[in-house]
């Protein structure tokens, strides 16, 4: 076995002497074959940059097909395994650790970059060449008005010799002279050609200007024009030229003739037309790929006034599923299944399927009543989806989530389109999925700032912007302060003081609520030392932080709560952990150990929310917690007199419980003191809500605490 190169400069070295092997047998060069690597060389370093860069410089690759030509590798073969070369090697060798699929997609932009650099340099040399040889046989004109001039023999050999095309007519169209490169071109004889007149040489797909041109040159108004043109053969293949026509001139500056060089650029062009289809369709599928459909989109975007889009974003499912459990194999035959049968949904006129990517296809209607159409659009895709795919003896359901979005031209970009769509998409996934959903803007605001918020959670973290409020719990018996819940903020630079309801989810959807509940823990239990230093017995006794069912599972939960206790210098029982009820819900040993670990350490867990999980109550039993908080629902009726009195022995009923089993009970959201006195009367332990005192700074919960210290 081959040992892989180690350093990157090793790792370019091999991907230039793969690069030279493969492109030097076609190259009309008379360097050797490490001369000719050594010239490759700075020319696969361009691409390793430009593959690595943060924006892919298309500028790097189109250079690169230029130094191609530059380097005499003209023969379209050359191009050809250059390409191959790049699309099999370059991320090889020159990715990196970078993501493969995105490093494939930027491999696959500079490849086009590269061949269209190649194609426009060779044509700038081949326009040179041109010019030389119009050059020379404007020279040598005389030649043909004199036919006994000196410079014949000269004339002659360029005539002749010349690799590209060249003809001569008289100004009435008549071909006088043709030479042999031209009758190769055409695939005719010399006898045959001469017969022909230039005016017959009409083709559909010629430019407007075409025979405008013409004109102008033979009345003696135009000296030459060049163009792109088209010809048939006589077996009725298609020839594409670069044709260059000139007017010859005899001494006094009369015309005579016209002079038209001919270049076949018959396989360039369905190398570049192949080309354009590889970069704008997809290769699994054929569908148009998300190249196309931008071009479309902003098409259609940009349309004259009193016309309409509509669009349907369109998601799969389940598909990771299938790919996880059948192979990715089977996962790409479901997607051309899918992708025929959402082509068949797009057939009317102004309507197209693309596929974005992955399972994300769009279709796309154009037209002055898209409002309707749009709907009967997504039905048909929605229906076209029922019947299952059988795949290996398997039959699979195909379900999707679509997002649509519909309205007039000319007011929204690409982009923004194509986002709205793409959350639209995600809110009927998020409804259950099979079924598909209008863009709301009210609910594309919503996202958008739930995505701004996710995005600057983590520097947010960095910069210092969270801190902290304290809310009191006061026991019922003799109103003093017996500790606070710590209740974390965001003191966001665009949307003010954010609470916890606003960003705990995002926190917890990405990780970052570990590191955020471990900083809540740290600066908690430092200010419940400082309370202690500060006001010794009269101030707060236990401090109490939240923990999410995503901390739970963290595994250094018990050993960071340890290391923040004794940094502190603050003793177990000076802290409690808040933990949902829903959290706990068949919660396995595994998933209790760490509780229990800290429980036995001297730390309080509080049961959080008890009565909102519809747990068994037996339950409580083989949980480690040893206060419950009642949710707020058990307890509104309470906050007018008289109470409701199912209410009234619900509560009764949970506080008996829970003292038998030597569990002490806090109450939420007290607002009034009729609420607080019904729930002293009912044996609660402590209380916390707006009626004692709303989250605040840590100072004014010390005010509280001397408050009910002194009476």
């Amino acid at each position: 076995m081959i040992a892989e190169p180690d350093g990157p400069e090793d790792r370019l070295r091999r991907f230039a002497t793969i690069w030279s092997r493969a492109v030097f047998p076609v190259t009309s060069t008379s360097a050797t074959r490490p001369e000719f690597e050594e010239q490759l060389l700075p020319l696969a370093r361009r691409l390793s940059e430009a593959l690595a860069a943060r924006v892919v410089d298309t500028d790097e690759g189109r250079a690169v097909g230029a130094a191609l030509v530059d380097a005499h590798c003209t023969d379209p073969e050359a191009l050809t395994r250059s390409l191959d070369c790049v699309d099999a090697y370059l991320v090889l060798y020159c990715g990196g650790d970078g993501d493969r699929e995105d490093l494939r997609s930027r491999s696959a932009r500079l490849q086009h970059a590269m061949a269209a650099g190649f194609a426009h340099a060779l044509r700038e040399r081949t326009l040179a060449e041109q010019e030389a040889i119009a050059q020379a046989a404007l020279e040598a004109q005389g030649v043909v008005a004199q036919a006994l001039h000196a410079t014949e023999a000269r004339f002659r050999a360029v005539f002749e010799g010349a690799a590209i095309g060249i003809g001569i007519a008289d100004l009435d169209g008549n071909v006088l002279q043709v030479n042999g490169a031209l009758l190769r071109m055409f695939g005719v004889s010399d006898q045959t050609m001469r017969g022909r007149r230039v005016q017959e040489w009409i083709h559909p797909e010629d430019a407007p200007q075409t025979w405008t041109l013409y004109d102008e040159l033979v009345r003696g108004d135009r000296e030459h024009y060049h163009l792109e043109k088209a010809f048939y053969r006589p077996d009725g293949t298609v020839l594409w030229t670069n044709l260059t026509v000139s007017l010859l001139r005899d001494a006094d500056g009369v015309p005579q003739y016209q002079l038209a060089l001919m270049e076949d650029t018959t396989e360039r062009r369905l190398l570049n037309l192949r080309l354009r289809y590889e970069a704008t369709h997809d290769a699994l599928t054929g569908l148009p790929n998300r190249t196309l459909f931008f071009e479309r989109l902003e098409k259609a975007l940009n349309a004259g006034e009193g016309q309409r889009f509509g669009l349907c974003y369109l998601d799969l499912d389940g598909f990771k599923t299938i790919n996880d459990s059948l192979g990715h194999a089977a996962g790409d035959r479901l997607l051309v299944e899918v992708a025929d049968r959402l082509q068949s949904c797009a057939t009317a006129p102004g309507e197209m399927v693309a596929r974005l990517g992955g399972d994300e296809f769009v279709a796309l209607t154009t037209g002055p009543d898209t409002e309707s159409e749009v709907d009967d659009l997504a039905a048909r895709i929605m229906n076209v989806l029922l019947a299952p795919v059988r795949i290996d003896g398997r039959e699979l359901t195909v379900r999707g989530s679509i997002g649509i979005v519909e309205g007039p031209t000319g007011e929204r970009g690409p982009a923004e389109v194509l986002r709205s769509a793409d959350i639209t998409m995600y809110r009927a996934k998020s409804a259950g999925g099979n079924r598909f959903e209008l863009a709301d803007p009210e609910a594309d605001a919503r996202a958008i700032t739930r995505h701004g918020l996710t995005t600057a959670l983590p520097a947010a973290l960095d910069r210092g912007e969270f801190f902290i409020e304290y809310q009191p719990l006061v026991h019922l018996g003799d109103g003093s302060v017996r500790g606070a819940e710590a209740l974390v903020r965001w003191l966001h630079p665009q949307h003010g003081v954010l609470g916890p309801d606003r960003f705990i989810p995002l926190a917890e959807h990405t990780g970052l609520i570990v590191p955020l509940g471990r900083w809540v823990l740290e600066q908690s239990v430092r200010q419940a030392r400082e309370w202690r230093e500060r006001y010794g017995e009269n101030g707060p006794l236990r401090i109490n932080v939240n923990l999410s069912p995503c901390q739970l599972t963290h595994p250094g939960l018990v050993q960071d709560t340890v290391d923040i206790l004794e940094r502190a210098g603050v003793e177990p029982d000076a802290l409690c952990l808040e933990v949902t009820e829903s959290a706990l819900i068949g919660a396995d040993d595994d998933l209790l150990k760490p509780l229990r670990r800290l429980a036995e350490m001297g730390v309080d867990i509080a049961l959080d929310d008890f009565g909102t999980g519809y747990s068994n109550l037996a339950n409580l039993r083989r949980l480690p917690v040893s206060v419950l908080k009642l949710d707020r629902s058990f307890t509104q009726s309470m906050q007018q007199f008289p109470a409701d009195p199912v209410d009234l022995k619900i509560v009764e009923g949970i506080v008996s419980l829970a003292h038998g089993l030597n569990l002490a009970v806090t109450v939420e959201g007290v607002e009034t003191g009729a609420q607080a006195e019904q729930l002293r009367i009912l044996g609660c332990d402590t209380a916390q809500g707006w009626y004692y005192a709303r989250p605040g700074p840590p100072e004014r919960l010390h005010e509280l605490a001397l408050v009910d210290a002194t009476g």
